[in-house]
């Protein structure tokens, strides 16, 4: 009888002392507050006349006097498309990704960007089906909804953060590009009729 009470009483102190810490743990610190990473939590948004809109979070990492693509970003291999969370692309209706003849259809829903970056021809943007998920590794092409080229330009000076955004082009169109040191990317997306 003695063993039981000395046991329930460590056991009740312990779960005790764990209730009174517990807050201290949960508390977000600079660990926990993203916008405090090395490549703090982003957001583009477009919206087309039709109503439909498109969100895409991304993590913006710096070059902090990095060389960027062909070093840290290989040439012609799957990037994440930012850093940390994998890059999400939600589409509140249909749209249309890339060139009017070919590119992708993506119905309304949560997917994931990647990009192959190459320096020498077009950039390929992947959808992928897959969501929620860290940036890398890639989860494989079974799970692209699609692949299309991407246009590209040389920057006139170099750009520190990575940036997605979109600007609005003419009969309701955007143009979604991707900027780091001295690349923009973008591609054409157009609201599905």
């Amino acid at each position: 009888m003695r063993v039981r009470t000395v046991v329930s009483i460590a056991i009740a102190l312990g779960v005790g002392a764990m209730a009174v810490a517990a807050p201290r743990f949960a508390r977000p610190g600079p660990q926990r507050d993203k916008s405090q990473r090395p490549s703090p939590p982003a957001r583009a948004e477009c919206r087309f006349a039709g109503g439909a809109a498109i969100t895409v979070d991304y993590s913006s990492p710096r070059m902090q006097g990095r060389k960027i693509f062909g070093e840290l970003v290989p040439y012609g291999e799957v990037w994440r498309a930012g850093a940390n969370e994998a890059t999400t692309f939600v589409p509140s209706d249909p749209v249309h990704v890339g060139a009017k003849d070919g590119g992708i259809d993506v119905p309304a829903g949560d997917y994931t960007l990647f990009v192959i970056p190459y320096k020498d021809k077009p950039w390929t943007l992947i959808i992928s089906k897959r969501h929620g998920e860290w940036g890398i590794p890639y989860p494989g092409e079974q799970y692209d909804l699609g692949r299309t080229e991407m246009g590209g330009n040389v920057l006139s000076s170099p750009e520190e953060n990575f940036t997605i955004g979109f600007t609005r082009g003419s009969d309701d169109v955007f143009l979604m590009h991707m900027t780091w040191e001295t690349t923009a990317a973008f591609v054409r997306i157009s609201e599905k009729k």
